[in-house]
């Protein structure tokens, strides 16, 4: 009787071969097949299912009856679902290289918009320029919790109740007596989604009105549009700001509240760092360095101190040493990454790390000694950078400054202001000269400046909307913007030398097809006959400074920054286009960016720190990709919560009209940027009764046919305010006057 043959030992398989044996086979394989050509026996049947369960889950096989089969040999993609509003939605593949695939509203299947789906190939669309797919699989639902509007009693005590997110377009169920929990709302893979802290135990519903707000998890699926679901809290009113705050941040997955074993390490922390920090570390604490930032900052990352040389100029930039504290892979790193960057909102912010970190221990606040990395820059007397240095080091803020009060005394130099500066006026005139220069230089290699402002949001003491107005910006907010340019230049020069690998901010140059057509569009209004060639910054910040003080500086400046890609964080150097600078990095923002927090270790170890742990190569792609994504998260939740608190400031002015500037133009209408508040609607063709209009896209105008009106971007019209929707995130416009004769621009 022969040898039974032994199996091989199944944890030493790895789900990686059992892809490689998935992609040799010329067929889908079952369970039974996949054991064979693994070496392995029925025994080892859990453990085969396990790896079975891992590769559906990260959408690289999909179950076919009994069998198992690659997506991609299948003609199936995997990735993100992107719902519309109009209900249409586009796939964005895991795969970068493949084009986004548009699938129709019948096509979605039980999708929500966020989740991880498979989509199947069925065709083309839009001429064969765009594939288009159906979903076959739901991988991961985007969305576990989310708000919900209570929309009406369904009998008994249920209620009926919409997502708050106009893209999810079903309804919820929900039994008030459900609940209550005293365990934490789990996924399918046992990871937890809700923490049981956070749910509200015990909750008077007797409270709930129309329109309130409830957070939810979703449960099962009634029928095509109706799904049940359980309370884990209850929000409160929807007009409330803070409100409207939390169902952003639950929109957007954003965290909330730090895991215990977190807050335990930063807890475990010292106050203030001691007499054993300071080994190896230059003494610093009698440089006056001194913060400048907004009057209601609490996280203070970076102090500045100029001085006058023989040959020029001596700029030091020291940045709170975060990584001093906080190692690779520990509990308080696994977090930030996960969070990747502070969020902030008009009154709360959920930073990146807590709050005995970010605002205490890592925060340079005056008057006590911190931690910190510091750039040491040479410029001479024009301002260009000659030589640089850095160094892990001990310093002890001078001023906390702010930006107004820095903008009076050296700015605009108002005495009262200057003489509260004391000793330290003579160096922050020194900090103007210098970023003046900085600025000049940096101007003059091509770098590009949209002058457009941001929102500021103003409240009253109830906390209720007031105002939206452009934020305040002036030269004091460039001094520091130019120092810390200056600084993340010099820190990636420094680790490119070193070849020790760094996570480069880089952004690639505009998109050839999108400047293509807004040249088009500027040749059609008479702006620029030709697009440039080669495409620089410089060429670009020409077309810019052309239009200055013209009737298309609107057109030109929105379009060119339309036509701009989004910055990012890889390993490979792209250079900065918006910049102009071939070699950039984050490294002056670690309390609330993890990317800053990756360059300091890397700048450590290049600076001989023997102890400090790095990401490889590799690794520092995952992350770059990691936290790029939570830079957008950021983005879009920062436009959301505008949009929200907008609609609700909008509320009670409808009916009232306002002059406005046409700031984007579609085939169903054209949205209007008011000029008496920081808003903007909608005035849709249905609206006007006059004419039949036509979106001329190559001129950017909207034309009547019969009478030749025409609106074009960047056009002075009046409207009135006829209606808000918080529910579709909506402000509808009709016109008042404004239109004007198409043959102008012809």
């Amino acid at each position: 009787m022969g040898k039974k043959r032994k199996s091989k030992n199944p944890g030493m398989i790895k789900p990686f071969e059992a892809m490689n044996v998935f992609k040799k086979s010329r067929k889908p394989l079952s369970v039974g097949e996949l054991e064979k050509r693994l070496g392995l026996t029925k025994r080892h049947r859990k453990f085969v299912k396990n790896i079975l369960k891992d590769l559906v889950r990260e959408g690289k096989i999909i179950k076919i009856g009994s069998a198992y089969g690659v997506v991609e040999k299948m003609n199936m993609v995997t990735g993100k679902l992107q719902v519309q509003r109009s209900g249409a939605a586009f796939l964005l593949p895991d795969d970068k290289k493949r084009k986004d695939i548009y699938i129709h509203t019948k096509n979605l299947r039980d999708a929500w918009h966020g989740d991880r789906v498979t989509v199947a190939i069925t065709g083309s669309h839009w001429g064969g320029k765009r594939e288009e797919g159906r979903v076959v699989r739901v991988i991961e639902r985007g969305k576990q919790v989310f708000p919900v509007r209570v929309i009406r009693p369904m009998g008994g005590t249920a209620l009926l109740c919409h997502p708050t997110d106009p893209r999810l377009d079903f309804g919820i169920v929900v039994e008030p007596d459900e609940a209550v929990v005293d365990e934490p709302l789990l996924d399918d893979n046992g990871k937890e989604i809700y923490p049981a802290e956070s749910v509200d135990a015990e909750v008077d519903f007797s409270r709930v009105q129309r329109g309130d707000i409830l957070l939810v998890a979703p449960g099962e699926q009634i029928n095509s549009s109706l799904w049940e679901g359980r309370i884990l809290k209850m929000l409160g009113e929807e007009d409330d700001v803070l409100v409207q705050e939390a169902i952003v941040k639950a929109n957007h997955g954003i965290p909330t509240a730090f895991p215990g074993k977190v807050l335990a390490v930063a807890d475990a922390l010292p106050d203030e760092p001691g007499e054993e920090d300071f080994v190896d570390r230059e003494d610093m604490r009698d440089i006056p360095f001194v913060t400048i930032d907004g009057a209601t900052a609490k996280d203070f990352d970076d102090a500045v101190f100029v001085e006058k040389t023989s040959g020029g100029y001596r700029l030091r930039v020291a940045i709170a040493d975060v990584s001093h504290y906080v190692a690779m892979e520990s509990p308080l790193d696994r977090e930030a990454l996960k969070r990747g960057n502070s969020y902030y909102f008009p009154k709360s912010v959920e930073p990146m790390f807590p709050e005995a970190l970010s605002n205490g221990l890592c925060s340079l606040n005056p008057d006590v000694n911190r931690l910190a990395m510091t750039a040491t820059i040479e410029f001479d007397n024009s301002g260009a950078p000659v030589n640089s240095s850095f160094a892990p080091a001990v310093i002890k803020s001078h001023a906390r400054l702010t930006y107004e009060q820095v903008y009076k005394g050296i700015i605009l130099g108002e005495k009262e202001e200057q003489d509260s500066f004391g000793e330290l006026l003579p160096m922050l005139q020194l900090c103007e000269e210098l970023a003046r220069k900085i600025n000049k230089r940096r101007n003059a290699r091509g770098s590009l400046e949209f002058d457009l402002p941001e929102p500021e949001i103003l409240f009253n003491l109830q906390g209720r909307t007031v105002d939206i107005r452009p934020r305040c910006r002036n030269f004091a907010h460039q001094i520091i913007e130019e120092f810390m340019i200056a600084a993340n230049e010099a820190v990636a020069e420094f680790l490119t030398e070193k070849e020790l690998g760094c996570l480069y901010r880089i952004h690639p140059g505009p998109d050839e097809e999108k400047l293509t057509n807004l040249f088009k569009v500027l040749r059609k209004i008479g702006v620029s006959k030709q697009m440039p060639d080669p495409i620089t910054p410089e060429s670009l910040q020409k077309v810019v400074q052309d239009s200055e003080g013209t009737d298309q500086e609107y057109i030109v400046s929105r379009l060119l920054l339309r036509s701009m890609k989004q910055a990012k964080y890889e390993p490979i150097n792209e250079g900065h286009f918006g910049l102009a600078s071939e070699c950039y990095c984050h490294f002056t923002s670690p309390i609330r960016r993890y990317a800053d927090l990756v360059v300091h270790r890397l700048l450590k170890v290049a600076l001989g720190d023997g102890h400090q742990a790095i990401p490889g190569q590799k690794q520092l792609g995952r992350i770059g990709s990691s936290i790029s994504g939570t830079e957008r998260t950021a983005m879009e939740a920062e436009r959301e919560i505008l949009k929200r608190l907008t609609i609700i400031f909008l509320k009670d002015k409808v009916g009232e009209e306002f002059t406005g500037v046409i700031s984007s133009i579609a085939e169903f209408g054209f949205w209007v940027e008011f000029q008496e508040v920081m808003a903007e609607g909608m005035v849709r063709l249905s609206s006007l009764g006059d004419d039949y209009y036509t979106f001329w896209s190559d001129r950017q105008m909207i034309v009547g046919e019969r009478t030749g009106h025409a609106f074009r971007l960047g056009q002075k019209i009046t409207v009135r305010l006829e209606s808000v929707s918080l529910e579709l995130l909506e402000a509808n416009l009709s016109l008042v006057s404004g239109a004007e004769d198409y043959k102008k621009f012809v």
